[in-house]
């Protein structure tokens, strides 16, 4: 399987068409962070009936494992994948847990080769010129650009574009529902990662309609 090939879903889940990819799900695929697992399920939903079904969950809580087992077993309409991989342990405890795409901050060697073999899609994270050519080199073509503000931005990205043509990024990092479609609009970034759909007041108040009006806001990016 290639790096942007998503697995088949099983029957009742989100169908993704034969040899698409994590970029193509949905315009903005919400970055979550969950202290309580409790919320893993509802949260969830409320992406998912916003239009949002591609779920980054990432790895920077004790709660992240089970929210994942959570959100994979019980919302089938959801696209869940882990999000701060930072190491072949996390790849396998990750997709163990039914995460079905991996992302990372960062690459390494071992850390690509690991996410190459766990055999689900991933997007390692790369800030220069010089990571994308050598993820290129090894042939991945889909990536994670991190911190997407503060490593250039959409200036950077689009300076991209000409030279590296068959580079497809994910912008991540300080990117709000203003920013987003000056991103979404550049040729090489199919997609834009976020946390403003998922505020921390309206999770810990448990507002799931409040959630699932943002990520109808952001799914409408699309458009």
């Amino acid at each position: 399987m290639t790096s942007s090939a998503v697995p088949p879903a099983a029957p009742s889940a989100v169908s993704v068409p034969s040899g698409g990819s994590v970029l193509d799900l949905a315009p903005v695929v919400p970055v979550v962070v969950l202290h309580d697992v409790a919320d893993a399920v509802p949260l969830a939903r409320a992406l998912v009936a916003g239009g949002l079904p591609a779920i980054e969950v990432t790895l920077r809580t004790p709660a992240a494992l089970a929210s994942i087992r959570a959100m994979a077993a019980e919302v089938p309409d959801a696209v869940v994948g882990a999000g701060t991989v930072i190491s072949p342990e996390h790849v396998r405890d990750t997709v163990d847990a039914g995460a079905r795409f991996l992302v990372s901050p960062g690459w390494t060697d071992a850390l690509l080769e690991a996410m190459k073999a766990s055999g689900v899609p991933f997007l390692p994270g790369v800030s220069t010129t010089s990571e994308v050519v050598a993820l290129l080199e090894r042939g991945v073509h889909e990536m994670k650009f991190f911190p997407a503000e503060a490593a250039g931005g959409t200036a950077y990205l689009k300076a991209l574009s000409a030279p590296l043509p068959q580079a497809r990024f994910c912008p991540t990092g300080g990117i709000s529902l203003a920013s987003a479609p000056s991103y979404l609009a550049l040729p090489n970034v199919g997609c834009v990662g976020g946390s403003w759909m998922v505020p921390g007041d309206a999770v810990a108040a448990k507002d799931w309609d409040r959630v699932a009006r943002l990520a109808a806001e952001a799914s409408a990016l699309a458009g």
